[in-house]
């Protein structure tokens, strides 16, 4: 196997559940469902933090967000931790992000070697929350206000972006086959959408009718039926404030069902210009999120949370010539992707004992084999609406939610997916609760973990009101566009650029006849 190319698409909160290569019936993805079907489905890929920020640092770094101190959305990541992009750049690879990535701080590309598009989110630390007023409401937190207000639009911000996102990377993969650069590449393209406001353009709205979107498996269910943590979060995005009737649920869904359409439009429009550009055959192509949406599950909505719709993403590796096409039960999360990326770019390397990686190469269960001792993801929520850590197990079939002072919650995922009923008071699951709670004991000390993040938040808050006073230094990432190599420019010989216009490429065509072009002495007619 040599060096593959990598193309790696990420959507914002599409969770697995409401995917048609996962069984939802109403939403319309061709593209991704093509891929899905050549390709290798995990059917239990988890996050290691349901938010954003955290997420993508996890998956990038290969570790906990508890162990890079990836806390919450305004969490700086720090540029001395090793990414899966500075090992593939020391491979050899051409490093590439077209979108969001949702970088806090002044390192705004963390081993990427170019960077096409800014980010849709800042990259200051604004958004930090503080435990120590965990039940405070915060002026930036999710309302309802995007349930309510859901319907179709002309234009939206976040189209923008994303619509910029795909042609940026549309674009730099036919250039890549033009330049004389022969490295592999390694393009991550990242999409805002699923993510809300619940708001699409009319014409992919009209790809779904009002009457076929399907309402939420678990109802709404009243507050004190709630679990604490999901009572923090429903009271936390102000769920009272509006009387939510069965239209704004209906309307909500279907904006979302609507930029999944979308995406997949994405997603066609990528694995198009692949093929164009003879680079199909020699890509694996990822396609995962960074968490997924409640989506009114329960009453809920964003992420956040440890039931699966949240925690639970979508993760396919699409590579025909290399990996056989199938589904795999183990249970896989997205800090497995650093390892198995490095893996994937070193062919016939013996096992990275350098790598320090909270996660396992997938690699083996890429092509056939089965991961020994594993089949677990562990998942920590650090951030707005709690007051110490919200912790995650999913084992085998089992799921274990702790968080100090709260019941513990245990799930059979096998017999109970919608995770209605908390075996934790069982006394036929006493061993695995017993198991899970030494496991939970020995993975997190919560206290010294706790007055970590407090610790890191105040230094955050002070630092984000200074920054804030007098002349204003955005870490924002700048695109640059260097317009003196574009198109035509007279540094460069005719028929090179010629040659550098077009692909496929053509050989330079030999004249019957030499001519000297030097028109300087020329006369006018």
């Amino acid at each position: 196997m040599s060096q593959p190319n990598i193309l790696i698409i990420q959507t914002d909160q599409a969770a697995a559940q409401w995917l048609p290569i996962y069984g939802h019936s109403v939403v319309k993805m061709p593209h991704l469902s093509a891929l899905a079907k050549q390709g290798v489905v995990f059917e239990n890929a988890y996050c290691n933090s349901p938010l954003c920020a955290p997420s993508r640092f996890s998956m990038m770094s290969g570790q906990l967000p508890s162990q890079i101190g990836a806390y919450d959305n305004a969490a700086e990541f720090p540029s001395s931790i090793p990414c899966f992009t500075h090992h593939l750049r020391a491979l050899g690879y051409h490093t590439i992000l077209s979108g969001k990535m949702h970088f806090v701080g002044p390192d705004q590309l963390h081993g990427f070697e170019e960077r096409l598009t800014t980010d849709v989110y800042p990259a200051d630390f604004t958004w930090t929350p503080d435990w120590r007023h965990a039940a405070r409401m915060l002026e930036w937190y999710h309302t309802m206000h995007s349930v309510v207000t859901a319907s179709p639009c002309a234009a939206s911000m976040d189209i923008d972006f994303d619509d910029d996102v795909a042609f940026q990377a549309e674009r730099k993969i036919r250039s890549l086959v033009r330049d004389n650069d022969e490295r592999p590449f390694c393009l991550f393209v990242s999409f805002t959408h699923p993510h809300d406001p619940y708001i699409m353009t009319q014409e992919y709205w009209d790809r779904y009718t009002d009457e076929e979107i399907d309402m939420p498996i678990v109802p709404p269910l009243p507050l004190h039926q709630l679990d604490p943590h999901s009572q923090r979060l429903w009271l936390m995005c102000a769920s009272d404030e509006f009387e939510i009737n069965e239209q704004h649920i209906r309307n909500a869904r279907h904006g979302y069902y609507a930029a999944l359409s979308y995406i997949d439009d994405k997603i066609g429009q990528l694995v198009a210009a692949l093929k164009a550009t003879d680079q199909y055959e020699n890509t694996v192509i990822i396609f995962t999120a960074d968490h997924g949406d409640m989506l009114g599950e329960r009453g809920l909505w964003y992420k956040m949370s440890m039931f699966d719709g949240s925690a639970r993403i979508p993760l396919v590796f699409h590579a025909p010539k290399y990996f056989t096409p199938c589904q795999v039960e183990s249970v896989v999360s997205l800090v497995d992707l650093m390892p198995t990326l490095v893996d994937l770019a070193n062919p016939g390397a013996e096992a990275h004992s350098e790598l320090k990686s909270d996660g396992h190469s997938l690699l083996p269960i890429l092509k056939g084999s089965t991961l020994q001792g594993e089949d677990v993801a562990y998942v920590e929520y650090l951030a707005e609406g709690i007051g110490s850590p919200h912790l995650m197990i999913r084992r085998g079939q089992f799921k274990y939610i702790f968080t100090e002072g709260d019941p513990e919650l245990l799930f059979d995922m096998q017999n109970d997916p919608s995770e209605l009923v908390n075996l934790a008071g069982n006394p036929q699951y006493a061993q695995q609760l017993a198991q899970f709670r030494v496991e939970q004991s020995q993975r997190w000390n919560v206290d010294v973990l706790t007055q970590q993040v407090i610790a890191s938040q105040q230094q955050r808050h002070l630092v984000a009101k200074a920054l804030a006073t007098g002349t204003i230094k955005a870490w924002d990432y700048q695109p640059f566009s260097d317009s003196s190599q574009q198109y035509i420019r007279n540094h460069k010989e005719f028929w090179e650029l010629l040659r550098l216009s077009r692909y496929p490429g053509i050989e330079q065509p030999k004249p019957v006849k030499q001519i000297k072009r030097d028109l300087s002495s020329a006369k006018a007619e």
